[in-house]
């Protein structure tokens, strides 16, 4: 007599051992979705996230067992829902990591989240609410030697081609100087009138890496106010007239190019988060959207702390750029 087919166990597929003996450096899932509640301030906060989960695989297992990503991950959530007064998404991003890595009996494990939230923030003259969306990161990489993590965030603003403002500039100039005015005259005119350029819709994009043992806390918020302020100007959702004129004369007052954004994250990481370990690691990166040309531009600098410290002591051109995947692999 056969047992009942609820009685009979499958054979451990994922467990065989494979027709090549080869390791594998990364396999998972990704596109997970998930929608986490947060308790903020007495009331719930909706974070939509966008997962990745990775482990590595030896030469004597044919495949990892793929649903325990997904059971990792719902059990995870589940823990940080209640009771929590901020959304860590590198804490969750290291929860998640050192339970798959337990789970798949692997010796590396790597999670990576993207979160999409609400900040709500007032306009810069009328003083009206606007909900801007932002989008927060966190990653962590969990082996033996302990877990890595990475806080990074990414927000919106607006630059100002320092360029084509000083050809406008010129052309200004040129034109005062026909007209009669003289260079004095020109240059209080040219103080007190910002000069026309071409502007683009920047993205910013900043990461800070902390070591297994770092006790340093970053904040998020700290961050988008450096990606923030690295730009001409910030921008907002919703604006009145007098806000519009605002931000577009900050912008035009404040002109920068794509690489003087990037300069300008750096120099804010070390001069707001001074307690940074040596061996931490930073990245920042934008990316403008031209319109007058069809391409976009976009600049980067990564690093340990020490060999961003050490450049903008000395100034002189640094070697080595350690690289986000240098960094995590220890």
């Amino acid at each position: 007599m056969q047992p009942p087919s609820s009685l009979v166990t499958s054979p451990d597929v994922q467990a065989q051992r494979p027709t090549v003996h080869l390791s594998l450096s990364r396999v998972g899932v990704t596109g997970v979705e998930k929608v986490i509640r947060i308790s903020r301030d007495g009331h719930e906060e909706l974070y939509w996230a966008r997962l990745e989960c990775f482990v590595d695989l030896g030469p004597s297992q044919k495949g990892a067992h793929m649903s325990r990503f997904e059971e990792t991950v719902n059990d995870a959530i589940s823990e940080v829902i209640l009771g929590t007064s901020a959304f860590r998404a590198e804490e969750l991003a290291q929860r998640i990591a050192e339970q798959v890595r337990d789970r798949q009996d692997a010796r590396r494990a790597e999670v990576t989240i993207a979160a999409r939230y609400p900040e709500h923030k007032p306009a810069p003259v009328s003083g009206i609410q606007t909900q801007e969306l932002y989008t927060l990161f966190g990653t962590a990489v969990a082996t033996t030697a302990g877990t890595r993590r990475l806080i990074g965030v990414a927000a919106q603003g607006m630059t100002a081609c320092p360029c084509a403002q000083e050809l406008v500039a010129g052309a200004a100039r040129a034109r005062l100087g026909d007209d009669g005015f003289d260079d004095d005259q020109i240059e209080r005119i040219l103080e007190h009138v910002p000069v026309a350029t071409h502007n683009q819709r920047g993205l910013g994009t900043l990461h800070v890496g902390c070591p297994e043992d770092c006790d340093v806390d970053v904040d998020a918020a700290t961050l988008l106010s450096i990606v923030e302020d690295s730009m001409s100007s910030e921008i907002y959702e919703l604006m009145k007239r007098s806000d519009e004129a605002a931000v577009v004369e900050k912008a035009h007052r404040r002109p920068r190019f794509v690489e003087d954004c990037v300069r300008e994250m750096i120099s804010g990481v070390a001069q707001r988060l001074p307690d940074l370990d040596p061996s931490a690691f930073v990245s920042a990166r934008q990316e403008n959207l031209e319109t007058i040309h069809q391409h976009n531009v976009v600049a980067e600098r990564f690093g340990l702390v020490s060999e961003l410290r050490r450049e903008i002591a000395s100034g002189a051109h640094a070697e080595h750029h350690t690289s986000m995947q240098d960094w995590l692999a220890g």
